[in-house]
């Protein structure tokens, strides 16, 4: 008999949730970087397990917004519980419970969706401290299960996929069992760029960018791709575009690596910048550049 199941992957930012999604599927469709807030769109992941088929939902970190960017991310998260069977709560072994993980807990209770806290990097903590940060959850909330996992390596990987099984109920399933995303390919294709120039980037640059694609054309040996990267300010500009280019080519070089790998054919990048002021404060630039509101 068919199961399936929503589980919605959630936390605040930085914790590693994208690279749990990706590890779990096996395959890259949500972007990583160590630079927090990385995650703006909610993206599902569909992982199809013999008669099982788990659909996640990776969201964007929960945090306090500054922004229209901010509340778009926040309202995602949010909104996503809601559609949820079940959560998994990510958290940084090391770190404190904070107001986050304490407004995340209150939702569980006044829902009651059934929870599973994941507490991931153990590879960098002693077990005392993975111990420490179990006992502090459980005097919290009654989760389900609690997961010590290591994402990046794929450690207890399969033990928090087997909790998150007793959540799934008798149904056919939403999804082929080769899909893994339901992400049109502009949407990866754009995320993937934005990961590059995260990679590329510091400070405030990263954050205040936008990659929109023009053209996508798939020509069955070759896939075509003109992007459009916005950024806030004209300093930005330059500092993307870097000496002499060198900056863009190395984040078009990045990402046509990525893109190759993923479509499995030849890419062609082309990669312009631009200036659009103070962005992520317009909400309708915000809808513009493809964060729209789900409800």
């Amino acid at each position: 008999m068919k199961r399936t199941g929503f589980i919605a992957i959630v936390g605040r930012p930085n914790v590693g949730k994208s690279t749990l999604m990706n590890q779990i599927l096996g395959e890259k469709v949500a972007i990583v970087s160590s630079k927090p807030q990385t995650t703006r769109n909610r993206i599902t992941g569909i992982h199809t397990r013999g008669e099982d088929q788990f659909v996640f939902l990776d969201t964007p970190g929960i945090h306090s917004p500054k922004n229209s960017l901010g509340e778009y991310m926040v309202k995602a998260a949010d909104s996503t519980m809601r559609d949820a069977d079940a959560v998994v709560l990510v958290v940084d072994t090391g770190k404190e419970i904070s107001k986050v993980e304490e407004n995340v807990i209150a939702y569980l209770k006044k829902s009651g969706i059934p929870a599973v806290l994941a507490l991931n990097k153990i590879d960098l903590y002693r077990r005392e401290q993975i111990a420490e940060t179990i006992s502090a959850y459980a005097r919290k909330h009654d989760f389900e299960a609690f997961v010590p996992i290591a994402a990046k390596n794929g450690k207890n990987v399969d033990e928090l996929l087997d909790e998150c099984g007793k959540f799934l109920t008798e149904s056919q399933w939403f999804f082929p069992e080769d899909m893994i995303t339901d992400q049109p390919e502009r949407q990866i294709a754009a995320e993937i760029i934005r990961e590059k120039i995260l990679r590329t980037l510091n400070k405030e640059v990263p954050h205040g960018t936008a990659v929109v694609i023009e053209e996508f054309k798939d020509e069955k040996t070759l896939v075509r791709i003109r992007a459009e990267i916005f950024c806030e300010k004209a300093s930005h500009k330059g500092i993307i575009v870097g000496k002499n280019g060198e900056s863009l080519k190395l984040i078009g070089t990045y990402a046509r690596e990525d893109l190759e790998r993923l479509f499995g054919t030849k890419v062609y990048l082309n990669l312009w910048v631009k200036v659009k002021e103070n962005w992520r404060e317009s909400a309708r630039t915000v809808q513009n550049f493809g964060y729209r509101d789900e409800d």
